[in-house]
């Protein structure tokens, strides 16, 4: 069997003992019903001579004591930098996204409320939906063998986070533009890709994210649903100029 990949927020270092966090614990020793002398991966998503990896790890005890053995190093982060920019959709739809995002290389996500939001998220209640993505991201990593967990940002306003928005590509994706992603030449530094939530976004916002640099892109002939619109983008990028250009 393969060994389960743990993530731990916290600076590893092979040959030292740690114990896992409340949540991996339980995964472990109630799901996974690991023993004594079974084998993990933990990474944590930090450099180590300039190199993402993971370390092979036994687990001691069943209060979650685990030794740290070596570091092992592997490349599957992607050669591209991508922030994905998308538009918060209800429930699952989102987690939906948030997860292939994780699976496919994304590197950051900034969840942003546009005005078709469906959902609105209170101030008091981000901090919750924030944990929640992150949960989910850091599941989507440690199924896919990715090494480093993205970043996502707190859910912000689209007109306070667009003059923030920096990069050397800045993609909006229109179903109705007429450029489409083959056409664009080979981006030489991070890309951003603004996407909408349900029902996309508003003529107004796709205007202002046009006056502030973003080009904007349709990813094929069909309108996609908000949860697919992320992983047929992510796919395409990789495809043309990352993981398997």
């Amino acid at each position: 069997m393969t060994a389960p990949r743990i993530h731990l927020p916290v600076s590893l270092q092979g040959g030292a003992t740690v114990t896992l966090d409340k949540h991996a614990a339980r995964h472990v020793l109630r799901v996974l019903r690991l023993q004594p002398g079974d084998a993990l991966t933990l990474f944590d998503g930090r450099l180590v001579n300039d190199r993402y990896g993971e370390y092979h790890a036994t687990l001691l005890d069943a209060k979650g004591a685990v030794r740290i053995g070596e570091f092992v190093p592997r490349d599957t982060e992607s050669p591209l930098t991508i922030t994905l920019a998308q538009g918060v959709s209800r429930g699952e739809r989102m987690d939906y996204a948030v997860q292939k995002a994780a699976e496919l290389g994304v590197t950051r996500i900034v969840p942003l409320l546009t005005e078709f939001c469906v959902v609105k998220v209170q101030e008091e209640r981000r901090e919750k939906r924030l944990a929640h993505w992150r949960g989910i991201a850091t599941s989507a990593c440690e199924q896919s063998g990715r090494v480093r967990v993205p970043d996502i940002a707190a859910p912000l306003d689209f007109r306070a986070w667009l003059p923030t928005a920096q990069a050397a590509v800045k993609l909006v994706l229109d179903p109705f533009a007429t450029l489409t992603l083959p056409q664009l030449p080979k981006p030489q530094g991070e890309i951003i890709v603004l996407a909408g939530p349900e029902g996309g976004l508003s003529d107004a916002e796709v205007v202002q994210a046009k006056q502030a640099g973003f080009i904007p892109a349709r990813l094929g002939p069909r309108i996609l649903r908000t949860e697919t619109v992320p992983a047929a983008a992510l796919a395409a990028l990789q495809t043309l100029w990352g993981d398997w250009s």
